[in-house]
């Protein structure tokens, strides 16, 4: 009897663990509908690409390199993908634009 009560108990614990983290994880993709979700090239005007720039580089240790490249490929494709990396896909330009040595120019 002890024991179906403290596995009932277990399952209500985990059911609510995974319904939190669903909230979680759907808040963060709400924060990729920024301007309604208009992505792609030319969906920026130049003066928007500092405050893009520092939303796509808040996450990561190198702050200041991952700004210069974002400034400068925000300039030249005017868009800078959802998220704080990846999706790339939604920015051909910004996606494709490559460095000397082949990899990627734009964090």
């Amino acid at each position: 009897m002890a024991a179906n009560y403290f596995l009932c108990i277990l399952v209500l614990a985990l059911i609510c663990t995974s319904m939190a983290a669903t909230k979680v994880v759907a808040k963060e993709e709400d924060q990729y509908h920024l301007d309604g979700g208009n992505y792609g090239p030319g969906s920026l005007k130049s003066y928007q690409c500092p405050s893009q720039c520092s939303r796509r580089c808040s996450k990561t240790q190198y702050h200041k390199p991952c700004m210069f490249f974002c400034q400068k490929c925000c300039t030249k494709c005017l868009c800078v993908p959802p998220g704080y990396y990846g999706n790339k896909a939604v920015c051909p330009c910004y996606n494709n634009w490559k460095t000397k040595r082949g990899g990627p120019k734009c964090p």
